[in-house]
């Protein structure tokens, strides 16, 4: 019979699971990881680079950018530490408390991804339906605000998850089937009454994965219809072109991040791998593939790259 463990008991931790059934190939996995995380990381601080050093594109679009990038670089620095420490060094153990920590800051750049891109969805609707009053909408004051509403929001989505999830007694085996501590995991080792955990994780589903993709859509329904109101064909393009780059940006999160709660809630039975993969694309397709969409699709952060690359050459 298993042991029933407390939060509070001390020494506690969680051990962590890499690629089941590929442990012997860890090392040869790890280039394709570390791979992954160098381009998020390298992209996505040279986006914010960018951005701070072209006074040009200090605007409300590259600002909400400059958002994003933050994000997804920390969301790859809350995940890299213990996927290497698998990968390289076979360190599986995660205190309690570091296993806390890491699902704070995971489902909290999680969250905040999804509320960064609503903020953007909001800055091209001003751009391209209300050009003219672009400049006195969003404001400094106001971007600046919008940027501490979606801390705040991310912040109080998540406190009460890990509150409700630290109350209850683990009595399970303490071993996670991700590198990293995801709260749809770390549910399945409790033994206590989970009803209240699992009504406020409907509760966030609804508010995050499905209102956030659905203001999104209202967002862009205006959108289309302003276009479609344009008069010649070569405007439309242009103004479709500006919207591009954040729908790929949209797809990259929502797609995987509906994928992952769909497996952990409609397929628990299926391969442990499928979930470590899906886990693993939702988590690592954003802070890689942003960067690279916004590099390629954006004509003034991809002159701006090519300035900073120019410069440094020089000198």
């Amino acid at each position: 019979m298993s042991k029933l463990t407390n939060a509070t008991e001390n020494p506690f931790y969680f051990i962590l699971t890499g690629i089941p059934g590929f442990e012997a190939f860890h090392i040869w996995i790890s280039i394709p990881f570390c791979c992954l995380y160098t381009i998020s990381i390298v992209g996505n601080i040279t986006i914010l680079t960018v951005i701070h050093i072209e006074t040009s594109l200090h605007q409300p679009m590259y600002l909400f950018l400059s958002m994003l990038a933050l994000t997804d670089l920390g969301l790859t620095l809350t995940t890299l530490p213990t996927v290497m420490q698998i990968l390289w060094y076979d360190i599986r153990k995660i205190s309690f408390e570091g296993c806390f920590a890491q699902l704070f800051f995971l489902h909290g750049f999680s969250f905040m991804e999804s509320s960064v891109l609503l903020a953007m969805s909001f800055d091209r609707y001003v751009a391209i339906c209300r050009p003219l009053h672009y400049a006195t909408i969003l404001t400094s004051q106001v971007i600046c605000r919008i940027g501490i509403a979606i801390i705040c929001r991310c912040v109080l989505a998540v406190l009460p998850s890990l509150f409700l999830l630290k109350r209850l007694p683990f009595c399970r085996s303490h071993l996670l089937s991700h590198s990293y501590c995801l709260h749809q995991d770390m549910i399945h080792l409790v033994c206590g009454d989970i009803r209240f955990n699992s009504w406020y994780g409907f509760a966030l589903v609804l508010l995050i994965i499905i209102m956030d993709p659905l203001l999104i859509v209202v967002s862009y329904t205006l959108i289309l219809k302003s276009i479609l109101g344009i008069a010649t064909r070569t405007e439309r393009l242009r103004a479709l072109n500006n919207c591009l780059s954040h729908i790929l940006a949209v797809l990259v999160l929502y797609v995987p991040m509906v994928g992952l709660s769909m497996t952990h809630r409609f397929a628990k039975h299926a391969s442990p791998l499928a979930h470590v993969i899906i886990a693993n694309i939702y988590l690592l397709a954003p802070p890689v593939m942003n960067p690279i969409i916004y590099s390629i699709k954006t004509k003034q952060i991809r002159q701006g790259i090519f300035r900073l690359l120019f410069q440094r050459t020089v000198h």
